[in-house]
């Protein structure tokens, strides 16, 4: 995941040796150090808000999730590849912002066909660029969800001698080939004179990037050669499109559109387990929130029965006991409000009633703890100021529910 030429976007930031496109092994464990990448934070998005379900790890000793929120299509913009119990899967990676606008189409044609999504989508986008060499293949997968797609490195020629002899300069190969192999190849093949035409071969790639110098004989025609090693080298290379993905915990084939359509439904799942997450919590706030604007109405009066009382639970236990009055969480309640905004589970007891309001045992507990200090007309005006902002929050998260088209916006 560190590794700039397996993954297209990489999900690690690494420091150190993480290895590299020859094949080199990466250091030990105690010479290098990660850290996640910006785009890896997005799979975890929101992953503490009840977004997503829990599920013990191997031996039982933790809770982790089961799927991740993922606010990314990872499963398309960096690919898969996997073998299991008789299947096997190999998605290959795309570019993000092609993606994206596949995404976006999806969400305002839902009946959009995969030939509309291909113009979007062309071709995958591999990390170590190369060229797609015909679409037929690659068509073929978005449509079954199975293809072949035949790639290609990217060369160009140089001039050598003053113009005498000629050199082919590999800049990109294709993915997941390894170089150093691919250079031994070459030069087993010129040993067998299965190649002829090549005098000299090296490597002068750098942190600049790939350069692969293939230095020709004097009269050599640079196509031929390139087309020789297309053949019997990995210069041409192919990936197999087998796109399985699990749906639901059952592996299923996927076209395109499907899994464009199980990425949509995911995030319009979690956005929506993210927004009753936010509701049950901006309730269970603005419900210590009453209680507090309650006490401020009736300070003097709450003092005095704490006072009164001999220890904290007698306290709790007269300030439960008794209505309040309290002009603004009244005017505020009235009507549908004092529905929308009571929390799960809460009595019927508990909350504005006839002639008033009845303190629940959580906010005679919050009242118990206040401190003086929020007594003060600047700390009693923040606590009606927060109020109201939370019943706006409570307002605006129903409509979210409400509304299927602001789910997806």
């Amino acid at each position: 995941m560190a590794q700039d030429f397996s993954l297209r976007y990489m999900l690690v930031d690494g420091q150190g040796n993480f290895g590299s496109v020859d094949g080199d092994n990466a250091a030990a464990m105690r010479y290098t150090e990660i850290r996640m990448s910006k785009i890896a934070h997005e799979l975890l998005e929101d992953i503490d808000k009840e977004t997503v379900d829990f599920g013990p790890n191997y031996d039982g000793s933790e809770q982790e999730p089961l799927i991740m929120p993922a606010r990314i299509p990872n499963l398309l913009i960096n690919g898969s590849a996997g073998i299991a119990v008789g299947m096997a899967t190999n998605i290959p990676p795309h570019n993000l912002n092609e993606v994206v606008n596949a995404c976006l189409l999806l969400l305002e044609k839902p009946e959009s066909s995969i030939d509309a999504l291909i113009k979007l989508m062309p071709a995958p986008d591999f990390p170590t660029a190369g060229i797609i060499h015909g679409t037929s293949g690659v068509k073929e997968g978005y449509r079954t969800g199975r293809g072949r797609v035949v790639m290609r490195g990217r060369t160009h020629v140089e001039k050598l001698d003053k113009g005498n002899r000629e050199a082919l300069i590999v800049d990109e190969l294709p993915y997941q080939v390894n170089k150093k192999t691919f250079i031994e190849k070459i030069a087993e093949l010129v040993n067998d004179k299965k190649i002829e035409g090549i005098s000299d071969l090296r490597d002068e790639s750098d942190k600049s990037g790939m350069r692969v110098v293939i230095e020709l004989k004097r009269g050599e025609n640079p196509d031929v050669i390139l087309n020789n090693l297309y053949k019997q080298t990995q210069l041409q290379d192919s990936f197999g499109m087998n796109m399985v993905a699990l749906i639901d915990g059952q592996p299923k084939l996927l076209n395109l559109k499907q899994i464009l359509d199980a990425f949509l439904r995911h995030r319009r799942e979690v956005i929506t387990r993210r927004t009753v997450f936010e509701l049950r919590k901006a309730r269970e706030r603005g419900h210590i929130l009453e209680g507090l604007a309650v006490a401020l109405a009736n300070v003097d009066e709450m003092i005095k029965i704490i006072k009164a009382a001999p220890t904290p639970p007698d306290a709790k236990k007269e300030l439960m006991a008794r209505t309040w009055k309290s002009a603004v969480v009244e005017g505020m309640l009235k009507g549908a409000a004092m529905e929308f905004s009571r929390p799960e589970g809460l009595s019927k007891e508990f909350g504005l009633v006839g002639s008033g309001y009845k303190l629940s045992d959580i906010q005679a507990q919050e009242i118990l703890q206040l401190r003086l200090q929020r007594l003060t007309g600047l700390e009693q005006e923040k606590i009606v100021n927060e109020y109201k902002e939370i019943m706006n929050v409570i307002t605006d998260l129903l409509d979210i529910l409400a509304t299927p088209a602001r789910v997806t916006a």
